[in-house]
């Protein structure tokens, strides 16, 4: 499979690590970001093999700033591979007839604050959906910390406004499910805790599962997230061209 090309603007660039080398920068970028991993300083596991490893480096410096995986499959009847089926029963996408990408492990380095790392990440995964004729980009948008309840303004406004449709939406699979709240929110407070990437996936008319599920392990808790490429906002689809 051809890897999408590489994007470059001001001092970062956003490419598909290709080498032992990189992919090892990668996962040692989500250990210092995640606080997981072995004793080697390397947060991996079984999926790395079967996943592409997006990285945004920045050339000044020669830094990976920014990585994530994806995991490309041929349509709905390869989800239940995907890392996200291991938490959320996903048959309801079984049937889904156009090639779908998970995108997972998103993490930018602690140390950087600068917005343009986030939008490089964007145009790079652009590119690669452009590319492949992606119909659908999941996977799971996680929130620090394992009680939701943290969370309330943030998951109650999700409820209200971007559940699943109810064709596609994933059932409870985990014995760690919590179900999102139903009630009165804040509604700036539910924005200004919203992870970067989840917002983004709801700009772009993403949708969430209408449960959580904790993650001991990753001392997270997590929504399966999803867009549908077609249903993007035009408007949208512009500016993520233009970053690709």
């Amino acid at each position: 499979m051809d890897a999408a090309p590489n994007v470059e603007r001001g001092r970062y660039r956003a490419f598909i690590a290709e080498t032992e080398d990189l992919i090892a920068q990668a996962q040692s970028l989500r250990h210092r970001a995640f606080g997981l991993g072995s004793a080697d300083g390397l947060d991996r596991d079984s999926f790395d093999a079967t996943c592409r490893h997006f990285i945004v480096q920045d050339v000044e410096r020669g830094d990976i700033v920014c990585t994530y995986r994806v995991l490309h499959l041929m349509n709905g009847t390869e989800i239940d591979r995907s890392y996200s089926a291991q938490f959320y029963d996903v048959a309801r996408l079984h049937d889904y007839d156009q090639p779908m990408a998970e995108m997972g492990r998103f993490c930018i380095d602690p140390t950087v604050c600068d917005a343009d790392v986030l939008r490089m990440a964007w145009g790079a995964m652009t590119a690669y959906v452009d590319r492949h004729k992606v119909g659908m980009l999941f996977g799971c948008a996680s929130f620090r910390g394992t009680d939701p309840a943290n969370y309330h303004d943030t998951l109650a406004h999700l409820r209200m406004t971007s559940l699943a449709p109810e064709h596609h939406a994933p059932l409870i699979k985990s014995q760690n499910a919590v179900a999102l709240p139903k009630g009165d929110y804040d509604k700036s407070a539910a924005l200004r805790y919203m992870p970067p990437l989840l917002r983004t996936y709801l700009i772009m008319g993403g949708w969430v599962s209408d449960h959580a599920v904790i993650d001991m392990g990753m001392q997270t808790f997590h929504l399966f997230t999803a867009v549908e490429i077609a249903k993007i906002p035009v408007a949208r689809q512009r500016l993520l061209r233009a970053l690709a």
